[in-house]
């Protein structure tokens, strides 16, 4: 912990120093890139001998790579660090100022010394000079103090973090070509590494702070993000997903640490009756993180497909959440966020919805093409909340799978569309779909105010959290629901009643029927999404309907029957 004696003997300018000396090495360093990229084998030298100098080689270059990496991460780094001890200092300057000016001492521990009646003032007058001193300066500097001294602890933790990960080679290349590439990342990293998180804010606030930003400090965050900056509402797409992809070794480290805890914790446990019960206490927290690095695998399996973004990850509380995109959410015309239901897992089900997700858009961008804008599509696979798991929703008597994981995932999803929209200059056409469980989630979240959702699609739902569609904020009334025959899911109703009893929710067509641009669409059934009848199966009159509202071309859906 840093205390104010620390203070008084920071010396920035011998980070000067520091800063100059780097620079030179650096410099002499990226000067070697010519020498190294034409250091390689001869072209007429072949063989096993040949062959083992190429990897020799391979592996100077990414050493040599690493190591202007560390050099100018810890470069960067350094020049921010000076310029927050500057101004560190001017605060304490200004803190110890008015403590003299009113009699005041701060002491190396940061304690306020009183020592007394300031000198020149009338006895008549002390005691109310006293007064003031105890009742306003005495409590501004205590708080003056602590202000700065938690902001001289985060910037020493900050720097010591560099300086720590550069010491013990924990900075990766992240796909540099050559030395220049490796230093302007290094530059960018140590930007990243020592730049101050804003304070926590919704979606516009976040989008405020970013945009406010200096053209350099954001395009160097956009090259190496800041790990707070992967879960951060209203921050681009882009951005975000750097930096989630950016935390997956981290958190799988982390993860695989853990799990070795526990195992060990089970195999001292003593034998005998009795050690099932203090088993349980180890083997459920296991299985738990066995979980969550089955889901990081399953999400870098997902973004391995190409052209995926990673918008989210969040391995805290019982389940990993994630949010996958396919197509970029910054610049897309149309981007839809899809929130899968009950039993829906990052493990066990983001490949599938995201192989759903991907057929959806293919389909919009084709009606978008042929009979719309023309515009991109974006669509995203969101599972930022954790999902009920088992049959018990299937009870209405029980209330274990009740509205509380819908509603609170309703928080987060609200923020997610807002965050869409916020980090954009631009206004996209965003729809919200929602299966199952998760359009009931879906529902909640469309009942929050300024959320931006365009257009609403709900499938196989139990309900949507009301049954007055006014508390929907969904503008121009464009709210539809899927039902496929023999759903049972469909038709509880049990939050908020049944959609597809609402009239004033459009019904779409599950069934089969040829679309009003000819194609011949099949009928959808049961309740899941996927398979050969599923929701989202490529083909359906049911994937139909919904790529025509992800493209904006409500017109082309097919209406459900009316009866």
């Amino acid at each position: 912990m840093v205390n104010i004696g620390d203070l008084r003997r920071w010396n920035p300018d011998l980070l000067d120093d520091a800063i100059d000396d780097l620079k030179r090495e650096q410099n002499r360093l990226v000067s070697l890139d010519d020498e190294l990229a034409n250091s390689g084998r001869p072209k007429e030298w072949h063989g096993k001998a040949a062959n083992s100098a190429t990897a020799e080689h391979g592996k100077l270059g990414e050493r040599l790579r690493e190591l202007v990496v560390e050099v100018s991460t810890v470069r960067s780094a350094t020049i921010a660090t000076a310029d927050e001890i500057r101004e560190i200092g001017h605060e304490l300057t200004e803190a110890e100022a008015l403590a003299h000016s009113h009699h005041f001492l701060i002491g190396d521990d940061g304690k306020i010394e009183d020592l007394g009646t300031p000198p020149g003032i009338h006895p008549d007058e002390a005691q109310s000079v006293n007064e003031d001193r105890n009742n306003h300066i005495r409590p501004d500097l205590a708080d003056r103090v602590k202000r700065i001294l938690d902001r001289a602890t985060d910037t020493d933790r900050e720097f010591a973090k560099v300086l720590g990960d550069a010491d013990r080679d924990l900075m990766d290349t992240r796909g540099s070509h050559n030395l220049a590439e490796a230093a302007a990342l290094g530059d960018a990293r140590g930007l990243g590494e020592t730049l101050e998180p804003p304070p926590p804010g919704d979606a516009k606030q976040n989008a405020e702070w970013w945009k406010s930003l200096p053209a350099e400090t954001k395009s160097a965050l956009a090259t190496a993000p800041p790990a707070w900056l992967g879960n951060m509402d209203g921050i681009p797409g882009s951005v975000r997903s750097t930096a989630n992809i950016n935390r997956i070794d981290d958190e799988r480290s982390t993860l695989q640490a853990e799990a070795t805890r526990l195992r060990n914790e089970i195999k001292a446990l003593p034998k005998g009756p009795g050690s099932r019960n203090l088993q349980t206490k180890y083997t459920l927290p296991l299985r738990d993180v066995e979980a969550k690095l089955k889901s990081l695998d399953q999400v870098e399996s997902t973004l391995d497909r190409g052209n995926r973004q990673l918008l989210l990850l969040d391995t805290s509380g019982e389940r990993t959440k994630a949010a996958v995109g396919i197509g970029d959410v910054d610049t897309a015309e149309h981007v839809t966020v899809f929130t899968p239901g009950m039993n829906s897992t990052v493990e066990g089900s983001i490949g599938d919805y995201d192989k759903s997700m991907d057929s959806l858009r293919r389909e919009a961008k084709q009606q978008s093409y042929d009979y719309g804008d023309g515009g991109d599509v974006a669509t995203v696979t969101w599972l930022g909340y954790e999902a009920p798991q088992g049959s018990e929703m299937l009870d209405p008597s029980t209330s274990v799978a009740g509205s509380a994981a819908a509603q609170r995932g309703a928080t987060d999803l609200s923020g997610f569309y807002r965050g869409i929209n916020e980090s954009r200059t631009d206004d996209p056409h965003l729809v919200a779909m929602g299966h199952s469980y998760g359009s009931t989630t879906t529902g909640y979240a469309l009942q929050r105010e300024d959320v931006g959702v365009d257009a609403a699609v709900t499938m196989g739902s139990p309900g949507v959290g009301t049954g007055d569609r006014s508390d929907i904020n969904v503008p121009g009334g464009w709210m539809y629901n899927l039902e496929s025959t023999w759903d049972p899911v469909a038709d509880i109703g049990r939050f908020g009643g049944d959609p597809s009893k609402n009239p004033q929710i459009d019904q779409l067509s599950t069934s089969e029927a040829v679309s009003p641009d000819g194609q011949r669409l099949k009928e959808s059934s049961g309740h899941g999404t996927g398979g050969p009848t599923g929701y989202l199966t490529p083909g359906t009159t049911s994937q139909y309907n919904a790529g025509s509202i992800a493209a904006d071309v409500p017109d082309l859906a097919v209406q459900a029957s009316r009866y």
